[in-house]
């Protein structure tokens, strides 16, 4: 059947799959994560994934979310650069066991990026009636990042969950959450929480935003001579943060207040840039212009 005939009315034959997170085999619980939808007889594909994680979180608290967003990059870009007689294995290859994918359907589209909306709102969008925890803290600010560099069409160049160990040490377990190399300067980013509410797993009661930074102030140093050494590159590390009014951070909460000062003015002694989620809009379209999109 020619791809270019009408069909109902101008839609296209298409095909469609649905790629599912499947934390535990045996026990077969899953969520829809995306959506891979090709026209009939062509190489012409889209492919969409979730921006809500909270459905994953819920079956699977453990869950590499960042691997998962990873994924979609990954798929695309492969997508681009390999013929359709390879579609299977490629996808097959870039799965990991924890993602399944369905069978392909028949489906009747008017183009292939309205038919991807029409299939994620049907299979994988959390419905207006289900009650989910709206997205908080660090999770909070990394959908926010990941929405604004999207916007800017620069989210598939850059490299996401960069080991920090590739620059430190074996053993470092920090992963920075985002970077794009302009020229010789790699700037990074990566969502801190500075919101209160204490980790009940650390004994201290310390907030665990505040810890975060902490632990990115102390991991500065390593990862500026390394990225030097590794990459022959300077780094600019940033911070991403809320803005203090947001989490009420003002002179009638002291206590909120000089946490929140406490977080920020420490990144800030070790030479890392401090934004907060209102200047994302702006990072996003700087990297556009560095990254010529």
């Amino acid at each position: 059947m020619s791809p270019d005939l009408n069909i109902d009315s101008g839609r296209r034959a298409c095909q469609f799959q649905l790629l599912s997170y499947v934390p535990d085999a045996v026990r077969n619980e899953y969520v829809h994560i995306g959506v891979i939808l090709r026209e009939s007889g062509t190489a012409r594909t889209e492919v969409r994934f979730t921006r809500d994680w909270r459905r994953v979180r819920c079956l699977d608290p453990d869950a590499d979310t960042a691997l998962l967003e990873g994924m979609e990059s990954e798929l695309r870009q492969r997508l681009e650069t390999d013929p359709e007689d390879r579609l299977m294995r490629l996808l097959e290859e870039s799965l990991s066991l924890s993602v399944q994918m369905t069978e392909a359907r028949a489906y009747l589209a008017e183009s292939l990026p309205a038919g991807i909306e029409e299939l994620m709102r049907l299979y994988v969008e959390p419905l207006p009636r289900e009650k989910m925890p709206r997205l908080s803290g660090r999770a909070a600010i990394q959908q926010r990042m990941r929405s604004e560099f999207e916007r800017a069409g620069v989210w598939d160049l850059m490299r996401k969950r960069i080991a920090a160990s590739d620059y430190t040490r074996p053993g470092d377990p920090l992963r920075i959450d985002a970077a794009y190399r302009p020229n010789g300067l790699i700037r990074m980013f990566h969502a801190v929480s500075l919101a209160p509410g204490t980790d009940t797993r650390m004994a201290t009661g310390i907030t665990a935003g505040v810890e975060m930074a902490k632990v990115l102030a102390f991991s500065a140093a390593g990862l500026r001579a390394g990225v030097q050494r590794v990459e022959k590159a300077d780094l600019e590390l940033t911070a991403i943060v809320e803005p203090a009014a947001k989490l009420g951070a003002s002179d009638e909460d002291p206590d909120r207040l000089a946490l929140y000062r406490f977080g920020v003015e420490t990144m800030e002694e070790h030479q890392i840039r401090v934004l907060t989620t209102s200047d994302i809009t702006r990072v996003a379209e700087t990297a556009r212009r560095e990254l010529h999109v």
